[in-house]
């Protein structure tokens, strides 16, 4: 095994870690600063960090809507007909629909698993806020090949808090390649909550 994989073996590791301290936790706004903190100083000085060389140095963090508890959702998952998604980065089987709701509006989105050794649920969606101060490609909630998974209720519902919306790695680098949201997962009014890029509004 290379040093770089061995390198990125780290990064899976603490990412996973930083979430488990965040179920641990209990989510809410302390969880959240903690796991900001912690994403922070992975993208700063990790040998796997997405940030490009060059911009590491001036590197101070990324931007982050304020905490909004009206974005801590759960969501149940409705069975659909099974579909294969295949590009590039991997193939994906559509577990589903996830429907979750806010306030009097119902949210419907298709819940992935990474298809291969071990696989994992994967969950990434496009806003109104997309190519506007955040990843015009979108963003991530759940990718759990990446440890990052907020978990489940005891009913089975799935913590789906929007506060902890990330970037892909390829939002900071175009060397990457990096799954992006289905047509069926753009979410319509702007989700103003989670990661910006850096010089959001």
């Amino acid at each position: 095994m290379a040093d770089g994989s061995l390198s990125l073996a780290d990064w899976r590791r603490r990412v996973a870690d930083l979430y488990a301290d965040v179920r641990r936790a209990g989510g809410g706004p302390d969880a959240w600063a903690m796991w900001r903190t912690g994403r922070d100083a992975l993208l700063a000085g990790h040998p796997d960090t997405p940030v490009p060389a060059a911009l590491r140095e001036g590197f101070t963090g990324m931007n982050f809507f304020d905490y909004d508890p009206s974005w801590c959702l759960t969501g149940r998952l409705e069975s659909t007909d099974a579909a294969t998604l295949a590009g590039p980065e991997g193939s994906f089987a559509s577990l589903g629909t996830v429907v979750a709701l806010r306030g009097e509006r119902e949210m419907r989105l298709t819940l992935l698993w990474l298809e291969g050794y071990g696989g994992g649920l994967f969950l990434p969606f496009r806003d109104g806020t997309s190519g506007d101060g955040t990843y015009g490609g979108g963003r991530y909630l759940i990718d759990q090949a990446k440890g990052a998974d907020l978990g489940a209720l005891p009913d089975g519902q799935l913590v789906l808090d929007f506060n902890f919306a990330y970037h892909p790695s390829c939002a900071h680098d175009a060397k990457w390649t990096c799954p992006l949201a289905p047509p069926e997962n753009i979410i319509a009014q702007a989700v103003r909550a989670g990661e910006m890029l850096p010089g959001g509004p």
